[in-house]
């Protein structure tokens, strides 16, 4: 203690680094907190029920089809499906779903989307074929969205 009382900057020093470490061990406890937090709702959605998986599917799939049924009524008669296609990416996203592209209910919502929004014909198949990137195994669960 002497040597404090000699050297008030010393003292100064010493207790910004027990601040520091004090401040660093919190952090550390947050962010072991929170990654164990994580990491119990990881394994809890994994053990999830299949209805709550299925009714996640069934919310996805509808804001899917509202927002195609949306873009065909506002666009032009020239689709931009690149455009169309991040707006998907982006439901996809703030829904938490990852590898959209391959995901079964986004192209039965894209289906959906087509029925609400009427269209019929040469024109479905068009839209269908072009939005399932000409992937028969896509364009069949479009049709089966669009038959639902």
């Amino acid at each position: 203690m002497q040597n404090f009382r000699q050297n008030p900057a010393r003292f100064f020093r010493y207790c910004s680094l027990l601040f520091l470490a004090g401040l660093f061990a919190g952090l550390q406890a947050c962010s072991f907190s929170d990654s164990s937090k994580s990491i119990s709702d990881s394994s809890s959605s994994v053990f999830s029920s299949p209805s709550s998986s299925s009714e996640s599917d069934k919310a996805y799939k509808n804001e899917v089809a509202d927002y195609t049924a949306a873009y065909l009524k506002s666009s032009s008669d020239v689709a931009n499906y690149n455009a169309f296609l991040k707006g998907i990416g982006d439901i996809a996203a703030e829904k938490g779903i990852s590898h959209w592209e391959d995901n079964q209910a986004t192209y039965e919502g894209i289906g959906r989307g087509l029925q609400k929004a009427k269209v019929t014909g040469i024109t479905f198949e068009t839209y269908k074929k072009n939005f399932a990137g000409s992937n028969a195994e896509k364009m069949q669960y479009i049709q089966e969205g669009y038959d639902d």
